[in-house]
């Protein structure tokens, strides 16, 4: 009597979740190698990106510098004087000059001094 017998084999549920468990950690293994990778593509764009300013920094502290440069040189009272004397203008004469009493050296109080020899004028 011969009939056809199939062999069942049950699975063991240690196997299954040793499985399950190697999965797991070789997810997590590779999405932290991701995490790694990903972190050190940013560093070196952030490398790229502080070389870059550090070129634009230099350069504009250089433009900084010659343009300092040359408003000093456009500031020369020398170059001040042959630029006035170029358009026609000359030095004033004396009578040109009027001092305001506030500004004279010497004399203390500015204003209320002016304003109180002005009173002493007015009063006999």
């Amino acid at each position: 009597m011969t009939t056809h017998q199939h062999l069942h084999r049950e699975q063991d549920p240690r196997v299954r979740r040793s499985l399950v468990r190697a999965l797991g950690w070789s997810a997590l293994l590779v999405a932290c190698f991701l995490a790694i990778v990903g972190l050190r593509v940013q560093q070196v764009h952030l490398a790229y990106r502080l070389d870059a300013l550090r070129a634009d920094r230099a350069r504009t502290e250089k433009l900084i510098r010659q343009l300092e440069v040359q408003v000093a040189t456009l500031r020369s009272p020398s170059r001040v004087e042959s630029r006035a004397r170029a358009l026609g203008m000359t030095a004033p004469s004396r009578d040109q000059v009027h001092l305001a009493r506030e500004y004279v050296a010497g004399t203390t109080g500015g204003m209320a001094a002016a304003r109180l020899a002005r009173i002493e004028a007015l009063v006999p």
